[in-house]
Order: C-alpha cells, then sequence, then structure tokens
C-alpha cells in the first residue's frame, strides 16, 4: 500500500542538505502529522458516537413506564343533542 506520508519522508530524507531547509521542512512534517492524527481522532469520534447513543438509549428504555393495553376505555357521557 503507497503512503504518500512516509514517500514525502522519504524524498526529504535523501534530498542533498543544500536544497533543503530544514526548519521548513521540519515545519512541513509536523503541519502534516497534526492534520493525519486529527482526522484520525476525528473520525474515531464519530465511529464511536453512534453506538454510544444506542446503548444510552438501550439502557434508558427500561426505565420508561410501560402502557398499559389492558384498560378497557370508559364510557364517555358526552350531552349529545337529539
Amino acid at each position: 500500500m503507497h503512503d504518500p506520508f512516509e514517500q514525502s519522508l522519504r524524498d526529504m530524507l535523501n534530498a542533498s542538505p543544500s536544497s533543503r531547509d530544514d526548519d521548513a521542512c521540519l515545519g512541513r512534517v509536523l503541519k502534516t502529522a497534526n492534520r493525519q492524527v486529527g482526522a484520525g481522532d476525528l473520525f474515531s469520534l464519530l465511529g464511536r458516537w453512534l453506538p454510544a447513543v444506542m446503548i444510552a438509549l438501550n439502557n434508558g428504555s427500561a426505565h420508561v413506564s410501560p402502557v398499559s393495553r389492558l384498560r378497557k376505555p370508559t364510557a364517555r357521557t358526552a350531552d349529545k343533542a337529539d
């Protein structure tokens, strides 16, 4: 599997010392690594969010009072005009 980040690191390490600025290279590497870690954390958060909500709903559903269907409807005594 080709990793463009790894390839760019290899290219920077193999480049001649006169053609690169160490501070700029380090800045680019750290910026790219920070983006990749941040994106991974974001996807991890989103991946764990849905199961956590489903577990919370499942555990909370036992505390909701059940609806009794055994009651008979009461007869309404409404005044009707004949």
